[in-house]
């Protein structure tokens, strides 16, 4: 299932932010960020809970607007700065944990219909709608590529986390899109089904699908994603080369604490030094 082609200019970034400012309740939550982030450009935005990672995601899902000012929109994805999610998702497909909830509430929801529903941008499959073949062939397509296919049949509401979060990614793959915006997606997972879902993001990434990994665990930045955008209280505080970024120092400075990170070839893991 190779991604769609564009619809917009292809020297469009996927992701671009200019000084955005977004304030919740009396609260800034981000303050004048700014970056741009390529198709083909895998990334991972990391940083401790409350650096503002939530609010960019919802800034490109428009649960959230940036501060208004004269001239262009500090928010664009893809080129454009007015979209609607749904318009937009066979360029950028999300996956969170928000959607896997907000699904389990469906009554009777199998695998197959929560994956289809994605070419309607709705949490089930509209009864006045039609299912083609061509969208259940597809659904299988992207339930194979996930490593979901085994689930077919089940009810989704009795999935295990780590199996609803390969079915979400098989939702978002549905609509072929260029990209993927993964927010926090091994959170809930035990061990093994964690590394089972690293796996299949670097087998997205090997097939020309974009990863936008937001996450505070060093452990999900595969080997594909060769840049990291750090954040803390709101604002870049670094951004570059995952091997120059993904250090003591830096770490230690980001999170609060003394930080040890590990390196063990192309992956990375770390622990919280101990008080001397």
């Amino acid at each position: 299932m190779p991604p769609s082609s564009a619809t917009s200019s292809p020297a469009a970034p996927l992701i671009e932010l200019d000084r955005a400012s977004v304030i919740r309740g009396q609260a800034r939550v981000l303050h004048e960020l700014s970056l741009r982030i390529d198709l083909g450009q895998h990334t991972a935005i990391l940083g401790p809970n409350g650096c503002g990672k939530s609010s960019f995601i919802k800034l490109i899902t428009r649960e959230l607007h940036p501060l208004a000012r004269e001239g262009e929109s500090p928010v664009k994805v893809m080129g454009q700065d007015r979209w609607q999610v749904e318009r937009l998702r066979s360029q950028l497909g999300i996956v969170s944990t928000d959607l896997s909830f907000n699904l389990s509430g469906m009554a009777g929801l199998d695998v197959e219909s929560a994956v289809i529903s994605g070419f309607f941008a709705s949490y089930v499959v509209p009864p006045h709608r039609e299912v083609t073949a061509t969208m259940r062939a597809s659904a299988r397509e992207a339930l194979e590529l996930a490593g979901a296919l085994p689930l077919l049949g089940r009810a989704y509401a009795e999935l295990s986390a780590g199996q609803t979060r390969r079915v979400l990614i098989a939702r978002a793959l549905v609509n072929r899109p260029r990209a993927l915006l993964l927010d926090e997606p091994s959170a809930g997972l035990d061990i093994v089904a964690r590394q089972s879902l690293l796996e299949t993001m670097r087998t997205l990434a090997r097939q020309g699908i974009t990863l936008v990994l937001v996450t505070h665990h060093i452990e999900e930045i595969v080997p594909e994603i060769g840049r990291v955008i750090l954040m803390r209280e709101g604002r870049i505080l670094a951004d570059g080369p995952t091997a120059d970024l993904l250090g003591d120092a830096t770490l230690s400075h980001a999170f609060g604490g003394a930080i040890r990170v590990r390196r063990d070839g192309d992956r990375y893991s770390w622990t919280v030094a101990a008080a001397s």
